[in-house]
C-alpha cells in the first residue's frame, strides 16, 4: 500500500456530486435598473409634462433638465447641485426622489459631506429682482450739499441787494429781467402861445396821442391824404389847409385835439371811432 498518493480515478470520483447532498441552489439573476435619467424622462412623459413645464415648476434651467435625462451630471455643476436637481425633477414628475438620490450616491462616491452649500440651485431663466437696499447715505449727502448751496446762494444774493440799496448811485440789479425798451415821454402839451399863433385864414389841427396808440387818417380840402398811420403813444401830428381838415380817429379817447388854437380835449371815448371835419375859424365840426 502506498500512502499519500491518489490515482486519477480517485480524483475523478471525488469531484463528482454527492447524490446525498441534495440539489444545489441556482444563482440569482442580476436585474439591471434603468438609468436615473431614463426613469425621470419616462415619468415626465407619463405625466404629460414638457421640459419647459418642469423647468417652470422646479426653477431648474431647461439645459440642466436635458442633461439629467441624458445622465450628464457634470453639467449640473457638482454633486451637491445634481442631487438637488434630481430631487426637484423627481418631485415634479411624481417619482421617489430620495431613492434616485441614493442610486446617484452609490454610483458617484457616496453621500455628500455635511457641508453647507455656498450657492443656491441653478435658476436660469427665472428673473431675480435686485432687492439691494437704497443708498440712503449718498442721498442724504446730496441733499445736505444742495441745502448748503441754496443757503449760500441766498446769503450772497441778500448781501448783494443790501450793498446795492445802500449806494445812492448804484442801479438796482436787473439780471433776471431783460432790459425793457425805453419809452419816450409823452410830448408836452403845446403852449398857449403856440396855439394862439395858428393863422386865422386857415384851419389848423394838432393831434397828440396822450392816452395810447390810435389809428389816424387825415385828408385836406381837396381830398388829398395827409396822414394814414398809427399815432403812437406820445406822438403828435399837425395839419393845416385853407379849406378844411377831415379826420378819422380809431381810438378817439387816446388822442387830444387842438383846433385853430383851441384845446378841445380828447377826441372821444376809449375805443371809439370818430369822423371829424374842421374849417378855418371854427373849432367845431363843420
Amino acid at each position: 500500500m502506498t500512502i499519500g498518493k491518489s490515482s486519477p480515478r480517485d480524483n475523478r470520483r471525488s469531484s463528482a456530486p454527492d447524490p446525498q447532498a441534495g440539489p444545489q441552489a441556482a444563482p440569482e439573476p442580476v436585474v439591471e435598473l434603468p438609468a436615473i435619467g431614463r426613469v425621470l424622462a419616462d415619468a415626465r412623459r407619463q405625466a404629460g409634462l414638457t421640459i419647459d413645464q418642469v423647468s417652470g415648476d422646479t426653477r431648474v434651467r431647461v439645459p440642466i433638465l436635458h442633461a439629467i435625462e441624458e445622465d450628464d451630471y457634470p453639467r449640473c455643476g457638482g454633486d451637491f447641485y445634481a442631487r438637488g436637481h434630481i430631487r426637484a425633477f423627481a418631485k415634479a414628475v411624481g417619482v421617489d426622489g430620495e431613492a434616485l438620490v441614493a442610486r446617484y450616491d452609490a454610483a458617484h462616491g457616496g453621500a455628500p459631506t455635511a457641508q453647507r452649500p455656498t450657492q443656491l440651485l441653478d435658476t436660469g431663466p427665472i428673473k431675480v429682482t435686485d432687492h439691494r437696499r437704497p443708498n440712503w447715505t449718498a442721498a442724504m449727502v446730496a441733499a445736505i450739499v444742495a441745502v448748503v448751496a441754496l443757503i449760500g446762494f441766498n446769503l450772497f444774493s441778500g448781501e448783494k441787494t443790501v450793498t446795492t440799496a445802500g449806494s445812492a448811485s448804484a442801479p438796482l440789479p436787473t439780471a433776471s429781467a431783460p432790459a425793457s425798451p425805453s419809452v419816450q415821454p409823452p410830448a408836452p402839451a403845446p403852449s398857449v402861445q403856440a396855439i394862439a399863433a395858428a393863422p386865422a385864414d386857415k384851419v389848423t389841427v394838432k393831434l397828440v396821442a396822450e392816452g395810447g396808440t390810435s389809428w389816424v387818417t387825415a385828408t385836406d380840402g381837396a381830398g388829398k391824404s395827409l396822414f394814414q398811420n398809427n399815432l403812437e403813444q406820445g406822438g403828435a401830428q399837425t395839419f393845416t389847409d385853407p379849406k378844411q381838415i377831415k379826420l378819422v380817429i380809431g381810438n378817439a379817447g387816446a388822442v387830444h385835439l387842438y383846433v385853430n388854437g383851441k384845446d378841445l380835449g380828447p377826441a372821444g371815448q376809449d375805443g371809439q371811432v370818430k369822423h371829424l371835419t374842421y374849417t378855418p375859424g371854427d373849432p367845431q365840426a363843420g
